[in-house]
């Protein structure tokens, strides 16, 4: 059998509730739907969500990333979002946000959204029980605005109390990974009761490291633990990993020869660790591809390459380092040219929409 015919096979038994059109996609469309957008604009009617909207309807992309700066009042969220899921009816999009609670959170009081605390707070005070009803609450309301992702729960191990972007801000659990595990499950219970899909973070571990990848490069050769990947290994094994965020993380051992390579662009990582040796089979999401770990060291191209050739599945873009309207365009050209010369890479494009195809399936 050929291997277009096994991919249509693997398609139809995992998203039979699709329609027949969403399997006889074009390599485009194929390639859109791992790319995720920030955008500018906060309104329906605004020329940049206009635009956004077109692009998920032509297939040009899978979805888009809210920022604060998106959320000018929860009507007009809610508005957006409805356009943003009729544009692509039969293949829902991506609609996603970071809301974990804490200082991490796009919907805030300051829009009439109700706030909860930051994780180390939800379990320093309740049992993974307990967890599970707050979190709940907070999602039943996410999803009533039309959202499909929210990129949580943090997965990262609080090894080093001086952390910069994990610790400093109360985003893990705990020091203790098994207890980081059960109030991550405690999450994504919630969530998916709300018909949400969440997104473990930041694989292999941010938890122990000294330095931000927003701002830069960060080495945790000497720093990470093999202990930082348990929760990731028992919601894995627990059947609650709807997709793995990978970090923009520096470990010698895990990188290309002669080079360092984060583990966002790592195949030693993402596909010898996570695929391999975790027995992940599901969706693979890159953190924000213009943090500086990332935009300091590589050309666009060489991101987009360099990450679907690791095992990355979604491709994500925050488009604030430098806002360009085409930059989904820019990204959806570099994938369809490098795969019309490269049959492997092409492969990777048809292995990534099969699993993105059979999430959405779960989507609500």
């Amino acid at each position: 059998m050929t291997r277009n015919f096994l991919r249509l096979a693997a398609i139809a038994t995992a998203a039979l509730a699709l329609p027949l059109t969403v399997q006889a996609a074009t390599l485009e469309q194929m390639a859109g739907q791992m790319i995720v957008i920030g955008f500018q604009g906060d309104d329906v009617s605004s020329a940049p969500v206009v635009a956004l909207r077109d692009e998920l309807a032509a297939g040009r992309i899978g979805g888009v990333m809210f920022l604060k700066t998106n959320v000018k009042t929860l009507d007009a969220v809610s508005k957006m979002n409805a356009a943003f899921r009729a544009a692509s009816p039969e293949l829902l999009p991506f609609i996603t946000l970071d809301q974990e609670g804490g200082a991490v959170e796009r919907l805030t009081k300051a829009v009439g959204f109700e706030e909860i605390p930051n994780a180390a707070s939800i379990a320093a005070n309740n049992t993974p029980e307990q967890a599970e009803a707050i979190y709940a609450k907070m999602a039943a309301s996410i999803a009533e605005l039309g959202f499909t992702v929210n990129f949580g729960p943090v997965a990262d191990v609080n090894l080093n109390p001086n952390n910069q972007v994990i610790a400093r801000f109360g985003r893990a659990f705990s020091a203790d990974p098994e207890v980081v595990a059960a109030y991550d499950e405690a999450f994504v219970r919630a969530h998916h009761t709300a018909g949400l899909l969440t997104s473990l973070k930041h694989f292999p571990g941010h938890g122990s490291s000294t330095a931000d990848s927003h701002e830069g490069f960060v080495d945790i050769t000497q720093t990470w633990q093999p202990s930082e990947l348990d929760p990731y290994r028992i919601l894995i094994a627990d059947d609650l990993a709807d997709m793995v965020m990978v970090g923009h993380l520096y470990h010698a051992d895990y990188s290309d020869a002669d080079a360092k390579t984060p583990s966002s662009l790592s195949p030693q990582w993402i596909t010898g660790v996570l695929r391999d040796d975790l027995g992940f089979n599901g969706v693979v999401i890159s953190d924000d591809l213009e943090m500086g770990a990332i935009r300091d060291h590589f050309t666009l191209e060489e991101t987009v390459t360099s990450a679907v050739r690791a095992g990355m599945d979604v491709l994500l873009f925050s488009n604030t380092a430098k806002y360009r309207a085409g930059l989904g365009q820019e990204i959806l050209d570099i994938l369809v040219a490098e795969a019309k010369v490269d049959p492997t890479f092409e492969a990777r494009i048809e292995q990534s929409y099969d699993r993105i195809v059979a999430l959405k399936a779960r989507i609500r």
